[in-house]
């Protein structure tokens, strides 16, 4: 059995209830910790922690419906394809993952809070080292502008921040991570919520169940470990 069908069966083991008792706000549960076993399980359930900034209570989600982008079914903008054309910045793949995590904890903490503590850093560093929790880097020249993270589990990827220092920085770094994983063949990119941004590149809703489907048919294929750095050319 794959990894994260194993995963997806230990749901129980870690104290998470039924996904069907989500509140209409999608709060499923609260406690636990943050322990790689523990955050594993709940990407494979479609369950993800959303603390709240100054609060010592760990809130884990499962909201419905879901915002999904698709690989190979995205909208681009004509705008942004010309400025992509001319290759204002370099793409790179876990070169900078403790940047990139910080970088979004900063720019999330001054526009108003961030959900990304202390041990949340430490948590998804934890999953960067085991090689399921990966970074999306925009350079220009030797300067980090740009980038994001996430957690992949066989072909799906769950989307957790994005930060930009310049314009388009961030867009850029997320449509060239569609392209890739659309040549991987991956099934699905969880947004978790709608923005603006990934609104216009054609995300979709979906309802808890389809979402848990096409998460099922996801985890089924094996789980690209490891630095993607060495995966993509």
């Amino acid at each position: 059995m794959n990894l994260g069908l194993e995963l997806r069966g230990a749901l129980r083991a870690y104290g998470f209830p039924p996904l069907s008792k989500a509140r209409p706000d999608g709060l499923l549960a609260v406690g636990g910790d943050l322990g790689p076993e523990r955050l594993l399980v709940a990407y494979a359930n479609g369950i993800f922690p959303w603390p709240s900034e100054g609060s010592d209570v760990l809130p884990w989600f499962c909201p419905s419906p879901r915002v999904v982008l698709v690989p190979g079914q995205i909208n681009v903008s004509r705008s942004l394809r010309k400025v992509m054309r001319h290759e204002p910045f370099t793409i790179t793949y876990d070169r900078a993952f403790g940047a990139v995590i910080a970088a979004c904890a900063e720019i999330h903490g001054a526009n108003g809070g961030t959900w990304i503590s202390d041990a949340m850093l430490e948590a998804y560093s934890r999953l960067h080292e085991l090689g399921f929790a990966h970074s999306v880097e925009a350079w220009n020249g030797d300067r980090l502008v740009g980038g994001l993270y996430g957690v992949s589990l066989g072909a799906a990827f769950f989307g957790e921040s994005m930060f930009r220092r310049e314009s388009d920085a961030s867009k850029i770094a997320l449509v060239t991570l569609l392209s890739q994983l659309h040549a991987w063949d991956f099934e699905l990119v969880d947004c978790q919520m709608m923005t603006p941004h990934v609104e216009r590149l054609g995300a979709v809703e979906w309802e808890l169940g389809h979402f848990q489907e096409r998460l099922h048919k996801a985890l089924e294929r094996e789980t690209r470990r490891g630095p993607w750095s060495s995966l993509v050319s």
